[in-house]
């Protein structure tokens, strides 16, 4: 800071002292700038450094340079910053009462080391029961903060040794979810297993703790990993193989080596079975054993059910349909009629089709016919919003598929081959977006007598996880399907509806912008541009003319995290357009976002002990500080906790990606183009975000990148061998 310079310390290259402001942290990489007091100056001194997590009161040792700023005099950058406990009272009550210990605020750090003093760290490490005799702890307050304060000394032991090898503070909390206390043990026995346990670490991130630690670039153990990773990263992009050259050339690319090795050591593992490869339509694939396995018995399961008789109480479909038809007032269409006849005619049945074609009103004719027989469906959905959409259509009870076969936080399911499930009809909605993995553990735990009705738009996006399941299926030909293709005429009327069939099929849709249209293109050229009318809209334009709430009702939908109209970026305009800072409402800030009373959130990962799943959507109710606890409100009516450390689940939702859509409805959809976004936009991708808007879609942006996705139709092939296997007699 500006002012006298300060003394300089016994060692120039080393500094103590106590951090007495958090001038800037980045909760990423850990880069934090702070003023320290220091014994050998009455001037604060400011340090540069990569320092974990900065708690004002803290203690610290650092070693590095000065250096001399033209504005800011004379600083100390630090090398090397170690963490150490404060000492005096005052300190001690600082550093509680920063929030980094659950459980203790400012009221209670007061408390605690108004009794204890210097030896607060000690009682709360190994006397915490005293910490009962604190006016206001009790049992429950106590065990929290002794859970978080061991949680934090091991978080912190991990964070230095992760910082030291490049891996930011952020990711460092996440790994010690994966792995608690073991965490630094296990990174020194196999960095490499950062890549397949740490979502968003890379093999290169990985790749270099190893070598620090002495890994030889033509190590077996590291051309093993590379090649590993590339099969997960192929993974991850939706592939269930990769060519065997492919793999080659991609492993030689990420691990800067020549064929010679990296085919070697890929002939090693498959000879010793880690990977599996099959000469599939004529090319040569190499899998994983996981997603060779589920291929194998997804195939072996359906080519069952295909040749089973249906066991439904005798019935006749015409004179059925006719009773539907009777009781609803209402006739149905040919292609309808004959889907509903071949549902009842068949073990497994697919439905397909686009929006307004009637895959709802087939479906609870179905359902209706059935129950007439005493036969109880059992209704499942890949997500809990789209499992919510199938309840609301159907008036029946609906789950996930994960809650269907008891998902065991621990991994697994209870249900399976030795536990069933039970019923006679099983009907699974949204079906192009099950991978591999988990259709097969769902086709394993039907019981001998189900009868399966796959209901889905093999049109949209394919699922997140490995694989294109339901198009496999339909492709292959060797399971009834009924393909809709007529749209109704109560649908007609609707330009979303229209507009997503002319895409479908590879036309740009009819834009008119009427305005009682459901559907509008507004030309906009530039990403800056595009976010102020994204602004606009949400804030007055569309509450103003349709009604809609900015906040409940209205979605933004892109098709990227990245960049100015990606997710990230887009959050924090629409959240300081939507729910600005206000004197009434609390804050946190956390992993880079900013959380504010009211804000949209989405959870981002499945959460079995608080039964929240990814992609589920709610608003921040309550910001407690005391200590810190948000509560949030999902649509469900289900209020849920976090901690601090648990808000790495949490995103801001005012945007989020297609992909992440998914599954869901919204009133009134926004969706951002721009030829900035090429890379991703795809018809499907498009298509499927279209059809999430149920009342009111508005694409904002270049005429010609919505010309680009709409031409954009093959470039997302992915490698499987499912349709394969199911042809293979």
């Amino acid at each position: 800071m500006p002012g006298t310079p300060p003394e300089s310390p016994p060692d120039p290259n080393e500094i103590e002292g106590s951090i007495h402001a958090v001038v800037f942290h980045n909760e990423e990489n850990g880069f934090t700038i702070f003023q320290a007091q220091t014994d050998f100056s009455i001037d604060l001194v400011t340090v540069l450094g990569i320092l974990p997590a900065a708690v004002q009161g803290e203690n610290f040792k650092a070693t590095g340079k000065w250096q001399q700023n033209h504005k800011f005099g004379k600083q100390f950058k630090a090398d090397v910053i170690h963490p150490l406990p404060p000492e005096t009272p005052d300190a001690i009550e600082q550093f509680l009462a920063s929030g980094f210990i659950d459980g203790i605020g400012k009221r209670y750090a007061k408390r605690i080391v108004r009794k204890f003093g210097k030896d607060t760290f000690d009682v709360i490490e190994n006397e915490s029961q005293r910490l009962e005799m604190v006016e206001g702890v009790g049992k429950k307050r106590r065990m929290l903060i002794k859970d978080s304060w061991n949680k934090q000394k091991s978080v912190r032991d991990i964070m230095i040794f992760l910082t030291g090898h490049g891996l930011s503070p952020a990711r460092a909390t996440r790994l010690y979810k994966e792995y608690g206390a073991r965490a630094v043990h296990v990174l020194r026995q196999n960095p490499y297993q950062l890549v397949r346990d740490l979502p968003g670490v890379g093999f290169k991130t990985a790749d270099d703790i190893a070598r620090k630690m002495g890994q030889a670039d033509n190590s077996p153990e590291r051309i093993t990993a590379g090649i590993h990773y590339v099969i997960e990263a192929a993974a991850g992009k939706g592939h269930c193989a990769l060519p065997r050259e492919e793999l080659i050339a991609q492993g030689m690319t990420v691990l800067q080596a020549e064929h010679p090795l990296v085919e070697s050591v890929l002939d090693d593992l498959l000879r010793d079975g880690q990977l599996v490869i099959e000469e599939i339509a004529g090319v040569p694939l190499v899998f994983s054993i996981e997603l060779s396995r589920a291929e194998i018995s997804v195939a072996a399961s359906i080519k069952e059910y295909v040749i089973k008789e249906v066991t439904y109480p005798e019935l006749n479909p015409e004179k059925a349909i006719q009773w539907f038809e009777e009781s609803n007032g209402f006739s149905l269409g040919e292609e309808q009629a004959a889907a509903v006849k071949g549902a009842m005619e068949n073990r497994v049945f697919i439905i397909t089709g686009g929006p307004g074609v009637g895959k709802t009103t087939i479906l609870n004719a179905i359902l209706q016919i059935l129950a007439k027989k005493n036969i109880e469906p059992v209704l499942c959905a890949p997500t809990g919003r789209a499992a919510k959409r199938l309840n609301e259509s159907t008036g029946r009870e609906a789950s996930t598929i994960h809650r269907l076969l008891e998902f065991q936080p621990g991994g697994g399911f209870s249900r399976s081959l030795e536990k069933r499930l039970e019923g006679d009809l099983f009907v699974v909605d949204e079906a192009s977006m099950i991978d591999i993995k988990l259709m097969a553990d769902f086709l394993e735990a039907l019981p001998e007598k189900a009868h399966l009705i796959l209901v889905g738009d093999v049109d949209q996006l394919p699922s997140v996880g490995p694989g294109t399941v339901l198009r496999d299926l339909i492709d292959s030909e060797v399971l009834p399907v009924a393909r809709l293709t007529r749209i109704f005429r109560q649908a007609e009327a609707s330009r979303i509806i229209s507009a997503a069939h002319a895409i479908n099929q590879g036309q740009k849709p009819e834009i008119d912008n009427l305005p009682d249209s459901d559907f509008f293109f507004i030309e906009r050229q530039g990403a800056n541009a595009i976010v102020d009318t994204l602004k606009h809209l949400i804030r007055e334009r569309i509450p103003n003319k349709f009604g809609f709430d900015s906040r409940d009702e209205i979605q933004v939908l892109t098709p990227m995290n990245r960049n100015t109209l990606g997710t990230k970026n887009l959050n924090a305009e629409l959240q300081a357009a939507v729910n600005p800072p206000a004197p009434q409402k609390s804050e946190v800030e956390r992993f880079g976002n900013i959380y504010r009373t009211g804000d949209k959130v989405i959870q981002t990962r499945n959460n079995y002990d608080n039964e929240v799943f990814n992609g589920d959507i709610g608003y921040i109710r309550e910001i407690a500080d005391d200590p810190v606890l948000l509560t949030v409100v999902f649509d469900n009516e289900r209020e849920v906790n976090y901690e601090p450390g648990d808000l790495d689940e949490l995103q801001l939702a005012y945007a989020i990606t297609i992909h992440k859509s998914q599954g869901s409805e919204f009133p009134a959809v926004i969706i951002p183009l721009a030829s900035e976004q090429f890379i991703l936009l795809q018809r499907n991708l498009i298509y499927t975000g279209l059809t999430r808007g149920k009342k009111l879609v508005i694409f904002v942006g270049e005429m010609k990148a919505l010309e680009m996705a709409i031409r954009n139709q093959d470039s997302n092939k992915r490698w499987t061998g499912l349709k394969w296997r199911l042809q293979q007699k």
